[in-house]
């Protein structure tokens, strides 16, 4: 969920991570509280209420399209925003555990027929080509490796078209080695045209930044009892010790026709 998470072995990491969470409404009761989230949708992460209404303006979706949620985790912004607009969801995510949960989340928040999560990673989601209208990913595309290697593989997947719209972080001085390298390693301004996107907008969001402090601030004054919370608290220590030292960016883009 946050910019900082550990590297490696990864996929052992997220089942791991995914696993607690389950068993923790705790955790997700922190995260709602900060996040503005309600009670039906605590499988959330660091992306507030308000910026799923973003999230789903700028996707443009079309009623009864196809909109892709990359990383989706739980499923919980994905089924959201396919909620709202009225489409199809495919989610993917290379946690097992997250994609078992989102598939229960996805049949109990969507009509039948309207959600698939599969197991799949950034650059290799095993879909068709050009099979969507919309493509989401929220604060994950610094896990790529580069990560334009994520955008060109978001482009792969949109119709002429389709939107794409990406949450996440970048370094304030690219040069800082206190800031990550996946997020020094992060410029979607210069990116995206790269991957072969037009219309590109990329805006630096403080407000969703200012949530996330609350987030993390709550989190660290929790009682980690469980898990979960202590993973979320862990979080929370590293994110506030760099915290002024990394952007949180929205980034939108038209897959040309």
């Amino acid at each position: 969920m946050s910019a900082e998470e550990p590297g490696a072995p990864v996929n052992e990491y997220f089942d791991q991570w995914y696993a607690d969470m389950i068993a923790s409404p705790e955790r997700d009761a922190i995260i709602g509280r900060a996040m503005g989230l309600p009670p039906e949708m605590r499988d959330g992460g660091a992306l507030s209420w308000a910026g799923v209404a973003e999230l789903v303006a700028e996707l443009r979706l079309p009623a009864g399209g196809l909109v892709l949620d990359i990383a989706c985790g739980r499923g919980g912004y994905g089924i959201e925003v396919a909620r709202r607009a009225g489409t199809r969801l495919i989610g993917v995510d290379f946690s097992a555990v997250a994609v078992e949960r989102a598939r229960v989340n996805g049949a109990r928040q969507l009509p039948a027929g309207r959600s698939e999560f599969r197991v799949g990673t950034l650059v290799a989601s095993g879909l068709p080509a050009a099979a969507a209208d919309g493509l989401m990913c929220v604060d994950a595309v610094q896990f790529a490796e580069p990560p334009i290697a994520a955008l060109l593989e978001f482009r792969r997947l949109l119709a002429p078209g389709g939107r794409l719209a990406v949450t996440c972080w970048e370094a304030v001085d690219p040069s800082d080695d206190g800031v990550p390298a996946r997020i020094r390693a992060v410029n979607l301004r210069r990116d995206l045209p790269g991957a072969g996107f037009v219309d590109v907008e990329v805006h630096e969001k403080p407000a969703w930044r200012q949530a996330e402090r609350t987030l993390w601030e709550e989190a660290v004054a929790a009682d980690g009892s469980d898990p979960a919370v202590r993973s979320l608290q862990e979080e929370g220590r590293r994110s506030l010790e760099t915290f002024d030292s990394l952007r949180r960016v929205f980034a939108t883009a038209t897959a040309p026709g």
